[in-house]
């Protein structure tokens, strides 16, 4: 899976504050990832992040 810096991810299952959009802070073997409803930022393994991914739904950074 091709994560970039900035874009909008949609997991799936839903942080407690209600949301399921995250932005992508970091990239490497580790994905770092900020809740768009609060603001948490958490870090995964990229395994972990990529199975947790729904969509992409959009590239910020490109815009």
């Amino acid at each position: 899976m091709e994560l970039k810096l900035n874009q909008r991810v949609e997991l799936k299952k839903q942080h407690p504050c209600g949301s399921k959009v995250w932005a992508i802070l970091r990239v490497g073997m580790d994905i770092k990832l900020r809740c768009e409803g609060c603001g948490h930022e958490l870090m995964l393994p990229r395994s972990k992040a990529e199975k947790a991914i729904k969509k992409i739904l959009d590239e910020e950074g490109s815009k």
